[in-house]
């Protein structure tokens, strides 16, 4: 039996929202929707031209595959993360807020100098997240920070797509995918942002290889990968990069394919406020159901119920209260 469910590679980036209007993201020149990578001179800049909204921000420990895999420990699987942070206030924060999750982890020796990664996340009253990232230390993130018996001992590896944007972060990806198909654990990419599909898609093949056994992106990210123009070209072409795979459609719920038959997720009707780790938090609930004996059907109904109270409050993560309660759903589904 492995030793844990999922293992994770990705960046580790404290978040910090800031609600702001659709002219805030005109005056900084913001694009909607989108991750940019930005230098932590750009990112300041924005930070000072907002700091009349900073009262009501938010910090949490984030990052994309973070996300997943804290959802994941938090919905009661073994997980594991690989990352890397700086030795500053940040990074401590970043590392102590992993441990409570339940989420084991591994740098290489101490937290090096340099300042860990920060993403400001721009939240407008349609709820749609537009983020500027400055990966800091998080951009060296390397083959050196795996921990490969711990990939070995795992059931599932999980890369975030946001690892292309980084030679050493990429050529991480690539090795753990290797030593995870050398001892048979499954292997799953996240395309993370339609940027990435449009500017890196040569590098996010380079991470999938052949073809990985489970792939998670939304419509935009799917249309684009495929090169398609309707949802159901781009999930017939999705088969020849993933055995399996879900797609997440916001509001209209999810398509996911079980390596037979495709099934439709139905939406759960709430009152979005916040977009920000929807998906992250589909793609880890979602873990946890395959790795604890569901079917896809189940698990995409669970991934969009658990995706849904996200997108309903401020923040990529559940509160702990929440978790016990979207588990109930499985077992009512059963």
């Amino acid at each position: 039996m492995a030793k844990y469910h999922i293992y994770g590679i990705g960046a580790a980036l404290v978040d910090t929202e800031i609600e702001v209007t659709d002219n805030d993201l005109h005056q900084l020149q913001v694009e909607k929707g989108l991750m940019t990578l930005v230098d932590e001179t750009r990112q300041n800049q924005l930070v000072d031209h907002l700091h009349h909204h900073l009262t009501a921000s938010r910090r949490a420990s984030g990052g994309s595959a973070a996300n997943t895999i804290i959802a994941v420990s938090c919905f009661g699987g073994k997980a594991f993360y690989s990352c890397k942070v700086a030795d500053d206030d940040n990074g401590q924060f970043y590392l102590n807020d992993l441990a409570e999750a339940g989420v084991d982890y591994h740098q290489n020796g101490d937290q090096v100098e340099g300042i860990t990664g920060k993403c400001l996340v721009l939240i407008t009253p349609d709820a749609e997240r537009s983020m500027n990232t400055f990966l800091g230390v998080s951009e060296t993130v390397s083959i050196d920070n795996l921990n490969i018996d711990a990939i070995a001992q795992s059931e599932y590896l999980y890369m975030e797509g946001y690892l292309v944007t980084s030679d050493s972060g990429r050529a991480a990806a690539i090795r753990a995918r290797e030593v995870a198909e050398a001892n048979e654990v499954k292997t799953v990419l996240s395309l993370s942002d339609p940027g990435m599909v449009t500017f890196f898609g040569a590098g996010l093949k380079e991470m999938m290889g052949n073809r990985v056994d489970l792939l998670f992106c939304n419509e935009a990210e799917a249309l684009g990968w495929t090169g398609t123009d309707t949802l159901e070209n781009a999930a017939d072409q999705l088969k020849g990069s993933a055995c399996t795979f879900a797609i997440t459609l916001g509001g209209k719920g999810a398509l996911v394919f079980d390596g037979d038959t495709l099934h439709r997720i139905q939406p759960h009707a709430v009152t979005a406020v916040d977009t920000n780790g929807a998906g992250d938090m589909f793609a880890g609930a979602f873990l946890y159901a395959i790795t604890h004996g569901y079917d896809y059907q189940e698990a995409g109904d669970f991934a969009s119920l658990a995706a849904a109270r996200v997108v309903s409050q401020f923040g990529p993560r559940l509160n702990a209260e929440q978790y016990p309660g979207i588990l109930q759903s499985l077992a009512i589904n059963q």
